[in-house]
This record gives structure tokens, sequence and C-alpha cells, in this order.
């Protein structure tokens, strides 16, 4: 069953939404945002990159083009729900335009100063719906039928062939499909960073000492992303386990509604939302850099460090964007890409077969010479105490003979 977080429900978008108002004054909206923009250092991260150029593309329940927050970075792409609804049924778009808000939300008015502003402000949107929100008349259908079941699988590729260089999920699974494995491992080999929510089931603990996995978080190569509190904790709500990468704030999230409304909410789904528009940023300023080299600056620039560097609660710690572009810097001069006719194909499985002979770059006669006297010595020697050893033993036994006779 495909989960979208609203805790609690079947289908649950992974944030939970307290409230919705417009804001009354103009800094209602931005004020409500200065935890997030400090916590990420975001002032610091604009000064080398917004986003621009960047494509993230958001598989959610679609994204309100017409909200001023977001005008003109919009472009709508494939509904893979479509069928679920009754015919002429207008998609509600609540999660997916709060969380593309937080990707890439430009504000407004003068100085575009009043509004949601994002973590990559200049990124565009590419808006892919794979879920319905829980109210809409589909729900039930869209949950239950089989030929839904792949629909994240589809929309990963879809938005992979649209030039996508990110794509956010905050979305979750309890159970995993072959097809979606097998368009993470395609989006990863062209390019595509891919960042998916932990799920919002923490405070419901299974066996042993950790919370539910989810997808298409657990998958290797995903970023999984925890949420943390006000005090930049683990959120009680937020799943613990091994796939966790980073974290991000979760608690509290201002964010864009559709019709021009803003909303408070907490859920894993902001935190990956954010850490998604971190990985714009890195995008944009570095577009070669591959997925794993991203994920590794995200964890790497991470503050706020659990002890001993890592644990399951938020991973590396709370991604800082500054400090991963720092660290992205540092990283875009290496590659973790093989090339040449032996380097594996990421899209096939990994299967045995005879290797290549290795060949040899570097030749060193002197050392050759060396070593093989070295060796031709001790297997000398070895050989003279065995001759020794074989001479005591005949002896020994000869006059062990004598005594006898």
């Amino acid at each position: 069953m495909l989960k979208a977080g609203r805790r609690g429900v079947a289908v649950a978008v992974t944030g939970v939404l307290l409230f919705t108002a417009p804001p009354a004054r103009a800094d209602d909206v931005r004020g409500g945002q200065e935890a997030v923009i400090s916590t990420l250092a975001l002032t610091q991260a604009w000064r080398s990159s917004t986003g621009a150029g960047v494509t993230v593309a958001v598989l959610d329940s679609g994204v309100d083009p017409g909200h001023r927050d977001l005008a003109g970075s919009v472009r709508e792409g494939k509904d893979f729900t479509e069928g679920a609804n009754p015919p002429g049924t207008p998609p509600s778009r609540l999660h997916g335009t709060y969380m593309a808000s937080l990707i890439a939300g430009h504000g407004h008015g003068p100085g575009r100063k009043r509004g949601i502003i994002g973590v990559a402000p200049d990124a565009d949107v590419l808006s892919v719906r794979v879920i319905l929100e829980d109210e809409e008349p589909g729900f039930r259908a869209f949950n239950s039928a089989e030929r839904f079941e792949n629909v994240v699988a589809r929309g990963i590729r879809y938005a992979v062939d649209e030039g996508a260089d990110v794509i956010n999920m905050s979305i979750s699974k309890e159970l995993a499909t072959r097809e979606e494995r097998a368009a993470v491992r395609y989006a990863i080999s062209k390019g595509v960073v891919l960042v998916a929510a932990a799920g919002n089931e923490g405070d419901r603990q299974v066996e042993g000492d950790f919370a539910p996995y989810s997808y298409p978080a657990a998958f290797p190569g995903v970023v999984s992303v925890g949420a943390t509190d006000r005090r930049l904790r683990r959120a009680s709500f937020s799943n613990w386990n091994s796939s966790v990468l980073v974290a991000a704030p979760g608690v509290d999230i201002m964010g864009a509604g559709p019709g021009d409304e803003y909303w408070v909410g907490r859920g894993t789904s902001q935190a990956t939302a954010l850490v998604s528009g971190v990985a714009a940023l890195i995008k944009a300023r570095y577009p070669d850099m591959s997925p794993p080299l991203v994920a590794r600056a995200l964890a790497a620039g991470a503050t706020d460090r659990p002890p001993g560097g890592y644990d399951t609660a938020t991973g590396f710690g709370v991604v800082n964007a500054a400090r991963a572009l720092t660290e992205a810097s540092r990283l875009a001069r290496h590659t973790e890409t093989a090339t040449g006719a032996q380097a594996q194909d990421p899209s096939r499985p990994v299967t045995g077969g005879p290797s290549a002979p290795v060949r040899v770059v570097v030749r060193d006669e002197g050392r050759i010479t060396a070593y093989t006297a070295v060796a031709g010595g001790a297997a000398a020697g070895a050989l003279a105490a065995l001759a020794v050893i074989f001479i005591l033993v005949r002896r020994v036994r000869r006059a062990h003979i004598s005594q006898g006779a």
C-alpha cells in the first residue's frame, strides 16, 4: 500500500497538516521560516547557489502551478493516478504543492519578500502525480487496485526521461517491488539524485532496536531522510533504522497550499523536501556530480552529529546547505563512476564470469631481482634445514637399532 504522509491514516502523506490560513501581515509566513533558514544556513548557501538550471521532480499528489510563490516554476507532468478518481474530479494537490514550495518556492511581492522561500528558489519543479490525498474519492480504489502498484516506479523513470536532476519522494511504502528497485537503479545510472522520506512510524517500535523500514527510502542509493524536532533531535514520529542517511527539520514547518494558502505541518515529508532542495543547490553548482558524491556531501556537511558520528535516528546529522556546498566543492574533482569496457552496467545485475588478465602497468626489474634472490635464499635455507633434520633422524634410528642388537 502506498503511503503519502498523514500519520494515522491508511494512505498518509508523510506529514501532518495542522492548520491553514492566509497571512495577515507581510512577514507572517517568512517569519515562520526563520528557524529553517537558520538551521540549514540558507542565507550563506545562497551566495554560491540558488538552484538555477536544476529541475526537481516532485513525485506526489500534484502541484498547483498557479500559487503565487511557485508561479512560473512548475511544469505539470504525467498523472499516473488517472482513472482512480471519478471522471471530472479535480486533484486537490495539497501535499504536492506543500512539498514543492519547500523545495523551490520563490516568494512574491516586492523583492520576493512575502510568502514561502524554498531552499532552491530558482530551481524548476516537474510535478508527477503518483499518489492521491486521502480525501479524494478515488483514494481507496487507488490503494487497492493492482494496476496502480508500480506508479512510483513508472513515475521515477518518467521523471528521469523528462530531464529531472533531483527526484523528491515525500512518500512511503511498506513493501518494495522489483520494478521500483530497477527504476531506482536506472535513475542513479543517469546521474539523478533520489531523496525519500524515512517514514512516520517511529513511535511504533517493532522487533529489535529500530522503527519500520519504508520504501523507496530504504533502497540502496536513495537518500533516506529523517525528521528532527525544534531541538534538532529525532522527532517522535520519525522512523529510525539503518537506512537513515541524514535528517532535517520536520516539526512546525511553514509551507504553501493550493489557492495561495499557507500551511504548517510536521512529518518526514517536510524534512525530505528540504533535503531535496539542498541537493538541488549542489547539482546547480556542480551539475556533473554523481548521486553518491552528492549524498556524501550532504552527510559530510551535516551538523548536530550524533555521538560516534552516526546513529539510526538522525543518520550523520542535520543537513546544512552551506557546509554541504563546501564539501561538494572538495568532492567535485573526484568521480565514483567507473568507465571503460570492464565497467559494470548499473542497469544490469552483477553476474560472475571469467575475469580478464591483470595488465602490468609498471615492472620494477630491480625489485623483482632482489625479491627473487631473497626467495631463493629462503628456499635454500629451508632445504638445508630439512637435510639436517633428515641426517639427525637417521643417526637416532641407527643408534636405536644398535642398542637393540
